[in-house]
């Protein structure tokens, strides 16, 4: 379960930014609300969504957070003695430029609350640290400065050696990962989770659609979001010229190592693709490729495999630009399965972008389920709840942020006096 994000010096992401998914003491519905004695009110969000002009710095945040689980990942593996770190600072201002950038994340694992972060430059992570909160009180496991590491005695593991391994570009969570520390590797399990679910990022051509990527569940939602979609299937198809010339190159390459079984050698490539159906005016429904469908069907498609994965693993989902090519239902179905303690019984989270206000008119999300990106003059990203203002309950927030009461928006009054402008 996710508390908090922070993030400093990061892209726009210049000050530190924080998003919360604690719920605040608003009077609005707490139906969909999570329970977690760790926070004040006992009380976690399982969405929400981030609204902001073009380039306010929405998709910064997004990646600020797919950032810090790639370090955590695979800062050990991929990284190289001597090697760099792909940091990414502030520009705009050339003193940010030679400051570390810093990643904070709050999260319960086993109903115990961990603070983890870590600081990073261009040529290493300069710091790290870990507490836990096993009894509301903070327990420190391991802090680093530079290459000097503490270790607390309730960390147990081989601590000391694994230090040793670790670079100077490479985190001690990720290194205590990849050398089987069993206590840590559960936090780095945390990270691959969210992995798990998948950042799916629509404004990316989809790939091919595998057939273990549908399933009943996900039919049903199109059904409901009105695709006309009624059922699948998946069939065999030929495998192209190119497939089953890759096919004999590995049958000849095997043949060299494995020579105990025949049989093993006769396999053969096989090629499946998904169908659609949709009901016709007569008996039998009628099944279209992909390619015949629409855009929005397709990516709803690629949307809702890992939305079920998440709310099957309780995973945290991160979506930049939930509403590319899809309607706001259907969107708002996405919420309301996060949303709904029936469908989301595992404690999955949603983090999404969007410009879709429609949304703000939602039943399914509360006034602090809301936040705003603004970029200031010097070009910094500013990351704020709804909360910060005031609201009431039954407030048209939709119209409210179009006319500019919360900031967020490229700019404020008609267009017809931006177009003079020009």
């Amino acid at each position: 379960m996710l508390l908090r994000f922070g993030v400093t010096n990061h892209r726009s992401l210049r000050d530190r930014q924080e998003l919360s998914l604690v719920a605040s003491s608003l009077d609005d519905d707490a139906s969909g609300l999570m329970t977690c004695r760790h926070v004040p009110g006992h009380r976690v969000l399982p969405a929400v969504v981030i609204y902001g002009a073009n380039a306010s710095g929405k998709s910064n945040l997004v990646h600020a957070i797919r950032w810090m689980r790639s370090a955590v990942l695979q800062s050990q593996t991929q990284g190289e003695p001597g090697g760099s770190v792909p940091q990414e600072p502030f520009l705009l201002d050339p003193t940010f430029g030679s400051m570390p950038s810093q990643f904070e994340i709050d999260f319960v694992i086993d109903n115990v609350r961990y603070h983890y972060a870590f600081k990073a430059t261009a040529s290493a992570f300069t710091a790290e640290w870990l507490f836990a909160f096993p009894n509301e009180r903070r327990q420190m496991l391991f802090e680093r400065d530079g290459m000097q590491f503490k270790f607390s005695r309730n960390l147990k593991g081989r601590n000391h050696i694994i230090s040793e391994l670790t670079r100077t570009n490479s985190l001690f969570l990720s290194a205590a990962a990849q050398n089987g520390h069993e206590e840590l590797g559960k936090l780095s399990r945390y990270f691959r989770n969210i992995a798990a679910a998948r950042e799916v990022l629509l404004h990316e051509s989809p790939p091919d659609i595998e057939g273990n990527a549908i399933n009943t569940k996900i039919i049903q939602f199109l059904k409901a979001a009105g695709t006309g979609v009624v059922d699948y299937r998946i069939i065999d198809r030929d495998p192209s010229q190119k497939h089953l010339e890759i096919q004999a190159k590995v049958r000849v390459l095997l043949s060299k190592f494995i020579t105990e079984s025949e049989d093993f050698l006769k396999f053969r490539y096989k090629a499946t693709s998904i169908e659609l159906a949709h009901q016709s005016t007569g008996a039998e429904p009628v099944y279209f490729e992909l390619g015949l469908e629409s855009e929005g069907t397709r990516r709803l498609l690629r949307l809702l495999g890992p939305v079920f994965r998440a709310l099957e693993d309780g995973a945290v989902m991160v979506v930049d630009e939930l509403d590319a090519s899809l309607h706001t239902h259907a969107c708002e179905l996405v919420i309301a399965l996060f949303s709904s303690p029936g469908t989301n019984p595992n404690g999955a989270q949603l983090i999404a972008t969007t410009h879709d206000t429609n949304l703000l008119s939602s039943a399914h999300l509360r006034r602090d389920q809301v936040w705003l990106t603004e970029k200031d003059p010097a070009g910094a990203t500013h990351l704020y709840p709804l909360t910060d203002f005031r609201t009431r309950k039954d407030d048209n927030l939709e119209r409210g942020y179009l006319q500019g009461r919360y900031g967020a928006i490229p700019f404020s009054g008609r267009p017809s006096d931006l177009l003079a402008t020009l």
